[in-house]
């Protein structure tokens, strides 16, 4: 699905690399040059891939793809929101190993957010409570980072169910977690939502600074990426019925914005500092490349967008995106992987 490319190996939030090849498989429908093939003065797709879309692998259903993170080896890690993590093969991007996950009780997760440590362990969110927890490769539960309280699902905390941690990314370095809210707490602004940080320690991860985000209107964040220079790649989402989906992809910068753990509601005001962003590009403008879909879209090339992750650089500096769909295992819905490449810009609006 992607043009062949040099991959930079991703773990710890970007803090090691090794290159690598990804070529092509054969059913990718490919572009060219970046400017043929734009988003957006900043974003161009290079390609997708249906190939995955309603398969199986070792009994398994290959859909339900929630995250994606780069592994040891250039391989990709992709996580299914029915407790499944596959490995994909970094070349044909195809399921090679698949390992179920649960929770301490031996229940299922709603895992939505992915993040692979410097050490190969996988960071797994679920927005059951929420929770992160820790896994071995082998799928072994090792352990848990704690949650804020607000940040549970009421009647624990101020959290709505399915609207918790959707994103997980390591900052460069591998120093800092940060996990991102789908939705709102009550109490706060519908629309802005919040960034839940945590700092290494000498032998995990604690409780550390929290930040605010706004979201465009009708929109939630299904997925948040650490940039190599410590930015955030922050996609919004939404869905209309008879209409499709709304995919945004912004550029997200934290240097700024308030330490917000200790503001009770956020409401957008005075002397509460959100995240800065600027919009990259709005997916509905990017060509189609003779992509179908299987219920109304705006744009054929859409669907149900929530994993993305850093795979590299092209030799002119872009940043290579890899993205993926959900399809609900609905009939109507598509798994389908996207190439893109970004150029960011020096600076975040706000």
């Amino acid at each position: 699905m992607r043009m062949r490319s040099v991959l930079a190996t991703v773990t710890a939030g970007l803090a090691a690399a090794t290159c690598v090849t990804a070529a092509a498989p054969a059913d990718a429908h490919s572009g060219t040059a970046p400017g043929v093939h734009a988003c957006s003065p900043a974003v161009s797709i290079t390609s997708y891939s249906d190939a995955l879309d309603k398969t199986t692998y070792d009994g398994t259903f290959v859909g339900n793809l929630s995250a994606l993170a780069v592994d040891r080896g250039g391989r990709i890690a992709a996580l299914s929101d029915r407790s499944s993590l596959f490995t994909l093969d970094r070349e044909t991007l195809k399921p090679t190993s698949v390992v179920n996950l649960v929770d301490e009780k031996g229940a299922a997760l709603d895992s939505e957010g992915l993040a692979v440590d410097r050490d190969g362990t996988r960071l797994v969110t679920s927005e059951t409570e929420p929770s992160v927890r820790r896994y071995e490769r082998d799928g072994t539960l090792v352990g848990s980072l704690p949650v804020p309280d607000a940040l549970k699902v009421a009647p624990a905390g101020r959290a709505t169910t399915n609207l918790t941690f959707e994103g997980l990314t390591l900052l460069p370095g591998g120093h800092t977690l940060l996990a991102a809210m789908e939705g709102s707490l009550s109490g706060d602004t519908v629309g802005i939502v919040r960034f839940q940080t945590w700092e290494r320690t000498r032998h995990d991860f604690r409780l550390s600074a929290q930040y605010g985000y706004r979201t465009d209107t009708g929109l939630g964040v299904s997925e948040a990426q650490a940039t190599p220079d410590g930015r955030l790649l922050v996609l919004e989402r939404g869905f209309t019925a008879g209409v499709g989906n709304t995919v945004r992809l912004y550029l997200a910068d934290l240097r700024h914005a308030t330490d917000t753990r200790r503001v009770d509601t956020l409401t957008g005001q005075d002397g509460v500092r959100l995240a800065r962003k600027t919009l990259l590009a709005d997916l509905v403008n990017c060509p189609s490349l003779g992509a179908q879909a299987k219920q109304p879209q705006p744009n054929p090339l859409l669907d149900n967008i929530e994993g993305l992750t850093v795979t590299g650089r092209t030799p002119d500096g872009r940043l290579q995106l890899l993205l993926v769909s959900d399809d609900n295992q609905n009939a109507v819905q598509t798994t389908r992987l996207y190439s893109l490449s970004a150029r960011l810009p020096h600076t975040v609006n706000g």
